[in-house]
């Protein structure tokens, strides 16, 4: 017995846990429901907590260059302490809230790449390596965030990538350590642009679109017109040409920089 201990305060023999979404489907500011299925191993342990919670892949810049972490930017307690036969199951239901400012990980059915985001499940055993369990979860965008997307599609702006990075936007609401950059191929018709890059921080009332061009090398210098942060309440956007709005702003700052 006193061997079996030791086996499974190394993690060899004791609890396994697995987490099930009902819906891996979501919505920034929904709700995932599932349920955490906790298995005791060959002796009795105590869990200490149990949580789920919400991680995401997330480049951070260093002096030496760029680097990958999985970052926690939500958690969830479920329940307080208890004894953990062995053989013994419990199985435990959730219902996590999701973030306004979570990231997009799916456009149009498509799994955006670059994209790693999903819900954490920490099993807290005393004297125990902690158990983990990660389940990737389907963000689609918001209506407003579909809008803008759209109007990008429709403008001819092909998706090229997406990616999480540490830190914060300046005069945006955020409140998560990170934010999403979205990219898009320019089209021939901006024949001076390479690309643009796209941000969105939302709340339960308002958005903020942050747009960034990326100018083709030597065509110009500077940066202050290739900057745009706006905002877009999520009831009414739809009273918004917002193709119409994107090409305006290209067109003024193209104008400008003779691109075109």
């Amino acid at each position: 017995m006193a061997l079996k201990k030791l086996f499974a305060s190394m993690g060899i023999g004791g609890a396994s846990v697995e987490t099930v979404l009902s819906e891996p489907n979501v919505l920034p500011g929904g709700v995932v429901h599932g349920e955490v299925r906790i298995e005791g191993g060959s002796v009795a342990q105590r869990v200490q907590g149990l949580s789920v919670g919400l991680q995401a892949r997330v480049e951070v810049e260093t002096q030496d260059g760029e680097r990958r972490e999985d970052m926690s930017f939500y958690q969830q307690q479920l329940g307080g302490a208890f004894e953990l036969a062995p053989g013994a199951v419990h199985t435990v239901p959730f219902a996590l809230g999701i973030p306004w400012e979570t990231p997009v990980t799916c456009f149009l059915g498509q799994h955006l790449t670059g994209m790693h985001v999903g819900v954490t499940t920490q099993l807290d055993i005393a004297r125990a390596i902690d158990s983990t369990d990660l389940d990737p979860v389907a963000v689609h965008p918001l209506p407003a965030q579909q809008a803008i997307l759209d109007a990008f599609g429709a403008l001819g702006f092909r998706f090229k990538s997406a990616d999480l990075e540490k830190g914060m936007i300046g005069g945006t609401r955020q409140q998560l350590p990170f934010y999403q950059e979205i990219e898009f191929h320019a089209p021939e018709r901006y024949r001076g642009l390479k690309e643009v890059e796209l941000s969105f921080v939302a709340d339960g009332q308002t958005m903020d679109v942050v747009l960034e061009m990326d100018k083709k090398p030597g065509l110009f210098s500077g940066h202050s017109d290739s900057y745009r942060c706006f905002q877009m309440n999520l009831a009414d956007f739809h009273q918004t040409d917002w193709a119409g709005y994107l090409n305006h702003w290209l067109a003024e700052v193209g104008g400008r920089r003779k691109w075109f």
